[in-house]
């Protein structure tokens, strides 16, 4: 890619223009700008009510006929009144932060910090699009368009405003899931992103600005073909990140992150997520995250309000001429396996460092994103086939797939207890094991207030409160709320590292 950057208008990427440089670039955000003032923004008035038309998909599948030459009016006509603009406000204290010494710690936990502690309010905005997918509100876009924001405002296309509730969000791949209240509302159809191939024409619908701004930008529609699938371009990180990106040269700019990427027949099969670009602007590519993909996530944040990540349990790296040349494969195509973790999914099945993964679940596996990207697409506790190459020969094993947890079990965030935006469930003994702990309870979803604002990780398992042992949610729950003021919280990681934290300083 030479010098172009990949750019995703992460707003906690920027402070007036600010850009946070990547390994290969400055990391910008598509869509989600967010500029911080001194004075609170002065918000629109935002009325909510249900549209009076009824509307529902467009696309009949069994009459529907692309019309003859290169049309895109359909898909365009079919696609603008389901993208959205969506404006994240913010209006959170950020004070100076605790040290990370364990004197600092304890200082603040036995009552030392000053009473006078300066904190400044800092006020803002992002801006990005959304996409209907359901006629009862349902709205999809990026995660990073809404990511910490203590207000989502969401204008359709024909200038109706609504506040939104966030009902999941998803990091590991940057996607999001928000509603409105109305019904009757027209909505998107999925299309199949694993049907799509490189060459097809494709749209970019965006909803970059609502009526009244700058710009007046309420409908964006860019044609453009797919150029490569299962592209991963290092912008989302973390140990769980999934990045498997359609890559297209339509045309896409600020604001219309976590807008639509559809096909002729008005189907969507991806959302806008990333550009590559050395200006912040676009310069011939750009990233959508596969509605293959999209559509799981949703699904598991309808049902649970968390997303079931299933692993296979492996360290994997792409197939190299000279590893092709040994294993005897025709094709240097594929994911070798480098490390496989103790009582996973892959070591229960019997694969083996230097394994060669050839299909998951009878699909053709060309390199890392795929592999991740299939895998993801299935929850824990769930069979799927891996066909691997050893020793020039070919073998199909089935492999039951784990949490991040090391066992098959699903994450209810709906059955869980709540304390100031932390929620909590029993960690399984598994889980206690594979930590070397003999207590402990795990938090499952971090949504909101002083948990967040200290940075607590979700799946971190809290051993002790305030010096006190916790081996049940109920130990935790009567532990913090007995104590007035600060928590001081004792446990570990996913990674079985020792951290604390003071909560409620």
């Amino acid at each position: 890619m030479g010098t172009e950057e990949f750019i995703t208008m992460n707003k906690k990427q920027f402070f007036l223009g600010l850009i946070l440089a990547s390994f290969i670039g400055a990391l910008i955000a598509v869509g989600g700008i967010k500029l911080f003032e001194e004075a609170p923004v002065e918000s629109e008035a935002v009325t909510v009510e249900n549209t009076s038309a009824s509307f529902t998909s467009m696309v009949d599948d069994a009459n529907f006929t692309v019309p003859d030459g290169l049309n895109f009016v359909y898909a365009a006509e079919v696609t603008t009144p389901t993208v959205v603009h969506i404006q994240s406000n913010f209006n959170q204290e950020k004070g100076s932060s605790y040290g990370n010494s364990m004197e600092d710690l304890f200082r603040d936990f036995f009552g030392n910090r000053s009473p006078n502690q300066e904190r400044t309010p800092q006020y803002g905005r992002g801006f990005g699009s959304g996409v209907i997918i359901s006629a009862d509100g349902y709205i999809v876009t990026n995660n990073h368009v809404i990511d910490d924001a203590d207000e989502v405002q969401v204008t359709l296309e024909n200038n109706r405003k609504y506040v939104a509730e966030v009902i999941g969000t998803d990091p590991t791949t940057d996607v999001a899931l928000i509603k409105v209240k109305a019904k009757g509302l027209p909505f998107v159809n999925y299309g199949d992103s694993d049907a799509l191939r490189v060459g097809e024409w494709v749209l970019a619908v965006g909803n970059p600005f609502a009526q009244g701004s700058q710009y007046d930008l309420t409908s964006t529609v860019t044609a453009g073909i797919v150029s490569a699938k299962a592209r991963s371009i290092n912008i989302i990180g973390g140990t769980y990140g999934i990045e498997s990106f359609i890559q297209t040269d339509a045309a896409v700019n600020p604001g219309n992150s976590g807008g639509a990427l559809v096909n002729l027949r008005g189907e969507l099969i991806g959302i806008n997520t990333a550009i590559a670009s050395p200006n912040r602007s676009y310069a011939g590519y750009s990233f959508a995250v596969p509605s293959t993909l999209v559509r799981k996530v949703v699904a598991d944040l309808k049902e649970y309000g968390v997303v079931q990540r299933a692993l296979l349990g492996v360290n994997i790296n792409n197939v190299t001429e000279e590893v092709a040349e040994e294993k005897g494969l025709d094709e240097v195509s594929g994911v070798v396996i480098a490390g496989v973790g103790d009582k996973s999914a892959a070591a229960e099945a019997g694969l083996k460092p230097g394994d060669v993964v050839t299909h998951i679940n009878n699909t053709k596996v060309r390199d890392v994103p795929e592999l991740q990207e299939l895998v993801a697409r299935n929850r824990p506790g769930d069979d799927i086939k891996v066909t691997f190459v050893r020793d020039t020969r070919q073998k199909t094993v089935t492999a039951t797939l784990r949490n991040t947890q090391g066992d098959t079990q699903l994450v209810n965030y709906s059955a869980s207890r709540s304390f100031d935006g932390a929620y909590f469930v029993e960690a399984s003994a598994d889980l206690l094991e594979k930590l070397d702990l003999e207590h402990g309870v795990r938090i499952s979803k971090v949504t909101e207030g002083k948990w967040k604002n200290q940075g607590v990780p979700e799946g971190f398992v809290i051993t002790h409160v305030n010096k006190r042992a916790v081996s049940d949610v109920d130990e935790v729950l009567s532990a913090l709320k007995k104590r007035e003021g600060g928590n001081l919280i004792e446990g570990v990681d996913q990674k079985g590292t020792e951290k604390y934290y003071a909560i409620g300083w």
